[in-house]
């Protein structure tokens, strides 16, 4: 892990704080799994803004990562590369079995030149996927599966992994990073080893302009806008209690919640 030594010149940069990348300089290899993207500045279809305080921003475009790992492949570490829609890297591997090009998430000390394997037949090794039937319990796993022959959506942020606590004839019980237990199908797919840049957490932000290279715009508070644009607006002088907290729209944002949701498979919501 290396900081970048940046001059105190200015306040924001007095508190700055960045890892030197050493993937960035990598060059993509796999032309023909990126494709162009375009910031939508948080509109749908119909041009209607449905999330706020997006726009602007880098232009980037999208690398395409096979989450699904569930066929029997051997590959070949070729590159180590860095991705802009994501905090975690990635690796281009070569698959001798299919002849194809493809990206994976990069686990952390995975290295080019290191064979990563995927199906039934692997290995207990780093950053191969296999199934939670031949994982021992308590491995770090991520990209697990949630349903059989689906994609890994758990466990993919840079730095995180689960952990398999149990297992039985039909679900495994694995930790994620949230504290949150969950029942898995004992078939489904997850890869060993965490997800790299685990000292992401680490970096800040030190400046307005550069929440605006990543497609973050200004936040405006409620009560300092006029009854027209916010239920919490108006008032004489600075007035931000005594009122109902409502959203944008009118709704009641504390009190009891009204969302039923049951869950079998989550055991533990948190620590």
């Amino acid at each position: 892990m290396f900081f970048k030594k940046i001059s105190p010149r200015t306040p924001s940069q007095r508190n700055l704080i960045q890892i030197i990348n050493i993937f960035s300089k990598n060059k993509p290899l796999l032309k023909n799994q990126i494709k162009g993207s375009k910031n939508t500045a948080g509109r749908n279809n119909t041009g209607k803004i449905t999330i706020f305080n997006r726009g602007g921003g880098h232009k980037k475009k999208y690398r395409k990562i096979q989450f699904k790992r569930n066929k029997n492949t051997v590959g070949i570490v070729i590159n180590i590369e860095y991705d802009p829609n994501r905090n975690s890297f990635i690796a281009a591997i070569y698959d001798s079995l299919i002849q194809k090009y493809y990206y994976i998430l990069s686990p952390n000390k995975l290295k080019i030149g290191d064979i990563v394997k995927s199906g039934t037949n692997s290995e207990l090794k780093l950053g191969h996927s296999i199934p939670l039937t031949r994982i021992s319990v308590g491995t770090a796993i991520h990209n697990v599966a949630n349903r059989i022959n689906q994609k890994g959506i758990f466990s993919r942020s840079a730095g995180t992994s689960a952990i398999l606590i149990e297992k039985n004839n039909k679900f495994g019980r694995v930790e994620l990073s949230s504290g949150e237990h969950r029942f898995i199908p004992i078939n489904c797919m997850a890869t060993l080893g965490t997800v790299s840049n685990e000292d992401q957490f680490l970096t800040t932000i030190g400046k307005a302009g550069r929440s605006r290279w990543l497609n973050k715009r200004p936040k405006v508070r409620g009560v300092a806008m006029n009854p027209i644009d916010h239920p919490h607006g108006g008032g004489e002088g600075k007035t931000s209690g005594n009122k109902i907290h409502l959203t944008p729209w009118g709704f009641p944002t504390k009190g009891r919640k009204t969302k039923k949701f049951n869950n079998k498979l989550i055991i533990t919501n948190r620590k």
